[in-house]
């Protein structure tokens, strides 16, 4: 579910159960060509498709993070989101993104989902038992 689908009023109402923040990070420095940042939208997109289509009912998808200055500080500067996500309330905070440069390692996010250096994609069988296991009480990362 989308973050603008969520109604105000509703919010106290949904929270117990949309207790999973997806997290978009594109990693667009703001030096790429409109067709690039096309394309790293359109591969972000499709692993955001891994999550929002099965796991509607529990995970909230919040705003991208589009541009990182240094992607090998990325997990760093996500941090401090990270953080606040779970003081709204947030119990889990997935990471996606579809570039494969980003150092997430220091995010504090319960799960990362990143394609390859290949830019090979996530497969959804891997990634649905990723989420399960999370919330399962196992530890995916």
């Amino acid at each position: 579910m989308k973050f603008s689908e969520i109604e105000k009023e509703r919010w106290d109402e949904l929270s117990p159960y949309l207790d999973t923040c997806l997290l978009p990070v594109t990693g667009l420095t703001g030096g790429e060509s409109p067709h690039e940042a096309t394309e790293k939208l359109e591969q972000l997109r499709d692993v955001l498709d891994l999550v929002e289509i099965p796991f509607k009912g529990r995970v909230v998808t919040y705003p991208a993070c589009h541009y990182l200055s240094e992607a090998e500080r990325a997990g760093t500067f996500l941090a401090g989101y990270v953080d606040k996500l779970r003081d709204a309330g947030f119990v889990y905070i997935i990471i996606a993104t579809a570039n494969p440069t980003l150092d997430m390692t220091l995010s504090g996010a319960d799960l990362i989902l990143q394609k390859d250096d290949n830019g090979e994609g996530l497969q959804p069988a891997f990634v649905s038992s990723q989420i399960r296991e999370l919330w399962s009480g196992g530890s995916p990362l």
